[in-house]
């Protein structure tokens, strides 16, 4: 039975590594088109001049396509207003669907993305008038004519920018995994209590997990004493981190890791949590070090201090490098496929974004882990006791 399941096994795993390369066929940010426009502009350019030679020409062919793959690497890993599966650049249509937009401005303004016509007209809405910023992604206000003054310098758009809160694409995948993360672990909850203890049904399948970051993560690093007040956090940022990078390998192009503000929010709870559960031990050893001089006790405790910050900055920056450089080395050798058009250069290219996409998995499951095992480790020095000093002594 054992040797009739690994090749089972083992084209589900093949079918897994192979969703990330399936992504290159969806965009999921709609200034692709602009992009389209502008290689069709360029052609059109390159066919005006008739007396060019073929050496010209070849050379202004994989700069298109080099401008090409950069601005689908580009915006792949920034979020969008609006759910776009996929696009035909030819016939100029998206298929996917709108989301809602949510400004202040004056007031609450509620519409549809779809208003802006896939960035190509401008919304309104009680008398307002905005437009979505190919460049960015964001939204600033303008007048009906779509007007955007740009900084000389910086180049970005000085109009006015609404605060918003548009449910966009990472936000609809942060709201879909916790729909799943409720029912999945309310379920494997009530297989527990229905059933002795022991799970039934898809909890099983998590159930080692939760085990494992209970006695492999929390009690080591935190205690027997403490552990149990931070085991909901730890099981809640494991398994949102891990669901949502692997939402981030599907075809489905959503990059919710991969965004700095996503982390650095989270990064935020776990220095909440650590620096307002600590004991008085853990600010006695910041503030006033025992056991070292009166005078380098002045000195370590700016030092100690700014060690608090540096932490959950740690933490934000290596998920996000890692998940961010993942996305954009990913597409990137993708996308030589596309520059090659050779059988040797887009196999070699194949072949490695397989094998990136395997790796991309184990980055998935490896990013939840640190990032747990880290926050723990907050939480045990914000717990420890003021004994083991004196066992020290």
């Amino acid at each position: 039975m054992v040797i009739s399941k690994k090749p089972l096994h083992f084209i589900v795993a093949l079918l897994v590594a192979f969703m990330p390369l399936i992504s290159i066929a969806n965009p999921t940010n709609d200034s692709t088109k602009v992009e389209a426009h502008a290689v069709e502009a360029t052609h059109e350019k390159t066919d005006a001049h008739a007396e060019s030679t073929h050496e010209g020409e070849t050379h202004a062919e994989p700069t298109d396509i080099k401008s090409q793959v950069k601005a689908f690497t580009k915006h792949h890993v920034l979020d969008s207003h609006d759910f776009t599966f996929f696009s035909d650049n030819k016939e100029g249509k998206h298929y996917g669907f709108s989301l809602p937009i949510i400004l202040w401005d004056n007031g609450l303004q509620f519409f549809s993305s779809s208003k802006f016509h896939h960035g190509e007209a401008v919304a309104e809405s009680n008398g307002n008038y905005y437009v979505l910023n190919h460049h960015d992604g964001k939204i600033y206000k303008t007048d009906a004519s779509g007007t955007l003054t740009e900084d000389e310098k910086s180049g970005h758009p000085t109009n006015v920018r609404p605060i918003d809160f548009s449910i966009t694409k990472s936000v609809l995948f942060i709201i879909i995994t916790a729909i799943v993360m409720f029912f999945l672990f309310t379920s494997l909850a009530k297989s527990y209590a229905k059933n002795g203890g022991i799970a039934k049904g898809a909890g099983r399948i998590f159930e080692p997990l939760v085990v494992y970051i209970r006695d492999e993560i929390a009690i080591p690093n935190i205690g027997e004493k403490n552990y149990k007040k931070y085991m909901s956090y730890l099981l809640t940022i494991f398994f949102f981190i891990l669901f949502l990078n692997l939402f981030g390998l599907t075809p489905l192009g959503v990059n919710v890791t991969g965004n700095l503000t996503i982390t650095f929010s989270l990064a935020i709870l776990t220095f909440l949590i650590t620096n307002l559960t600590a004991n008085k031990n853990y600010w006695g050893h910041i503030f006033w070090m025992p056991g070292v001089p009166k005078l380098m006790r002045i000195v370590l405790a700016p030092i100690e201090l700014l060690g608090i910050i540096i932490k959950p900055f740690s933490l934000m920056i290596r998920l996000y490098a890692n998940i961010f450089a993942g996305h954009i080395v990913l597409m990137s050798i993708i996308g030589l496929m596309f520059i090659f058009k050779s059988w040797i250069g887009s196999s070699l290219s194949f072949g490695l974004s397989f094998v990136l996409s395997i790796l991309e998995i184990l980055v998935a499951f490896l990013q939840a882990y640190i990032f747990t095992m880290l926050s723990a480790l907050y939480f045990g020095s914000a717990n420890e006791e003021h004994h083991h000093e004196e066992a020290h002594h």
